[in-house]
């Protein structure tokens, strides 16, 4: 039977190692006299190179071997007769985007690998290739700071992002949310093209993890850190519905800021779906700015009861600051008390 031809790789075809009218040496390893069949061995008149295998290729031995047969997971390596290893696809390379064996090695292509263990119910070692070299994560921490600006090109898209090629097996990730403070972006291939270069700014390295992060927006200031400053409560603004969720509406103030209108606060809040658009504007008051948690709470209500009160129309209230709502109001009301003085 093939299976007792060799030590090593199962023939294919018995012509691979015999022709017809050899005169060939064989034991005898069973007898059947009912099924008057003889089963002979050819390979069990050499000794086993695999029972003593941990003695020959101890773990942590480099080796080099030829590449005999791939599969997408693994390529397999005769190191000699009867001696095999293998090696899955995620240790022939650091870089996590090689995805098949057929991408980086060949049939009858001599390779090196270090032998990470023995795997005895296979009759096979189990190789890597990668631990040839050093992890390039390890230099990362020694060449990239969070805050650094870096540029690379785009490799790929995913759902949730865009992945950036740093170095050869090096690939840092820019999320959706880390693309721009203004925009909500759901399909990132709508705005890049892969192989584009593109510029951002580190703000994560984990090494044990494995992921480098960046952030495009981070190249502008945080329109959040000055909120403060250009809005206060009771204040009127005109703003642009950009989602209309099962709770409200999401309305952009500017580029970058976005407040949230709830249901309740909406003039037409019983059938508030079929009354609002995206792209649509409304009158909004300013009820509550939460710097921390991003958050602005509007009402279109608000807006309007406030108009009424003061006997104007919203748009004549618009960005009308209420006396002594902010800081700055107090200051120049305290000035304006001493220049009449």
């Amino acid at each position: 039977h093939v299976s007792d031809m060799s030590w090593g790789s199962r023939p294919k075809d018995p012509n691979e190692l015999f022709a017809m009218g050899d005169e060939i040496e064989v034991i005898i390893l069973e007898f059947d006299q009912e099924e008057e069949r003889v089963s002979l061995g050819y390979k069990q008149l050499r000794p086993n190179p695999f029972e003593d295998v941990d003695t020959r290729y101890p773990e942590g031995a480099i080796v080099r071997g030829k590449v005999v047969h791939i599969i997408d997971t693994h390529a397999f390596i005769e190191l000699e007769e009867g001696i095999e290893g293998a090696i899955h696809v995620s240790e022939m390379s650091w870089n996590k985007r090689i995805k098949t064996a057929h991408h980086f090695v060949k049939v009858d292509e001599y390779v090196e690998a270090k032998i990470k263990s023995i795997n005895y119910d296979d009759r096979r070692l189990n190789l890597s290739m990668k631990e040839l070299v050093v992890d390039p994560w390890v230099e990362v921490p020694e060449k990239y700071s969070i805050n650094q600006v870096v540029t690379g090109q785009i490799r790929n898209f995913a759902d949730f992002g865009i992945f950036v090629g740093i170095e050869d097996n090096i690939d840092g990730l820019i999320h959706n949310s880390d693309i721009s403070w203004s925009q909500r972006v759901r399909n990132p291939s709508e705005l890049y093209e892969k192989g584009q270069e593109i510029k951002a700014v580190v703000t994560e390295i984990d090494v044990e993890r494995k992921r480098f992060s960046l952030s495009v927006k981070a190249l502008t200031e945080d329109p959040w850190e000055s909120v403060n400053g250009r809005y206060f409560l009771g204040q009127i603004i005109k703003g642009k519905i950009v989602d209309v969720v099962g709770i409200g509406l999401f309305v952009e103030l500017e580029n970058g800021i976005e407040g949230l209108v709830h249901n309740s606060e909406l003039i037409n809040d019983e059938n508030f779906k079929n009354e609002y658009s995206v792209e649509d504007e409304v009158n909004v008051e300013i009820r509550n700015i939460d710097q921390h948690s991003r958050r602005i709470s509007l009402s279109e209500k608000g807006a309007q009861a406030s108009a009424e009160s003061e006997g104007r129309s919203v748009d004549e209230m618009i960005d009308k600051k209420p006396s002594g709502s902010t800081l700055g109001d107090i200051f120049d009301m305290m000035n304006n008390n001493m220049t009449d003085k």
